[in-house]
């Protein structure tokens, strides 16, 4: 017989991490053949129930994973108790199941983003110990000088604490702004915006072409595909 610990099982169904699976389990939110699961507890799953918030876990789903074009002025969220446009929204209603995202972008910032529904491939995409690097094109007022670009590259006090080395390339200059490759390997919020506007040279423009090798190339904003098995494979390995 085949066991399935709960977390992994439920991660394997994309409804979210195993490690937000476990802490389902243990805020008392998640059931086994309709009664309390216990942390860690292992179950057969072809004759096993679990329900989560009341819900019946779907004995099978279909993995996909989506590459979005994410415009300006939509919220990098599943849903908005707003009202305000999210970027599940820009997905067909019947694909939108267990999806969540990876690569989040501010509401005045556009470019790739991943919509996934597998738990596990979502941790290796995240997780820092994969190093999975992110682009982003900038554009700043001014014209930053070596030594602040350098200063950048080297790591900043954020919050307290270091960023991790950047890679920053001067792609061009027009007028008074300047257009910068940024590529990092980590995601603090805002990180970008933020330290542009600490080195005194204000973000104009971000955009995000790619997720580690995957890019948004021929995308238009809104624009979405579903990527090839051997697109997000390559990046998980």
């Amino acid at each position: 017989m085949s066991l399935y610990r709960f977390q992994k099982k439920i991660s394997d169904f994309g409804l979210l991490s195993r490690l937000k699976a476990d802490l389902l389990i243990k805020q008392g939110r998640v059931k086994f053949n309709y009664r309390q699961a216990i942390p860690r507890e292992k179950l057969d799953p072809p004759s096993d129930y679990i329900l989560v918030d009341e819900k019946d876990l779907p004995k099978k789903l279909n993995h996909k994973v989506f590459l979005l074009n994410k415009p300006y002025e939509v919220i990098s969220s599943c849903q908005d108790n707003h009202g305000r446009q999210t970027i599940l929204s820009l997905i067909p209603s019947d694909l939108r199941h267990g999806m969540h995202y990876i690569g989040r972008l501010d509401f005045d910032g556009r470019g790739a983003i991943i919509l996934i529904n597998n738990g596990d491939v979502t941790l290796r995409l995240t997780h820092p110990k994969y190093s999975h690097s992110k682009t982003s094109l900038i554009w700043v007022s001014g014209q930053p000088s070596q030594s602040i670009l350098d200063n950048w590259r080297r790591g900043i006090l954020l919050d307290g604490k270091m960023t991790m080395p950047a890679r920053i390339e001067v792609l061009d200059r027009v007028n008074c702004i300047t257009l910068l490759k940024v590529i990092l390997k980590e995601g603090r919020k805002r990180q970008i915006l933020r330290i542009a506007t600490l080195i005194g040279h204000p973000a104009k423009d971000l955009q995000r072409p790619s997720i580690s090798n995957i890019k948004s190339n021929g995308l238009q904003e809104e624009e979405w595909r579903e990527l090839k098995k051997e697109e997000w494979i390559s990046i998980i390995n």
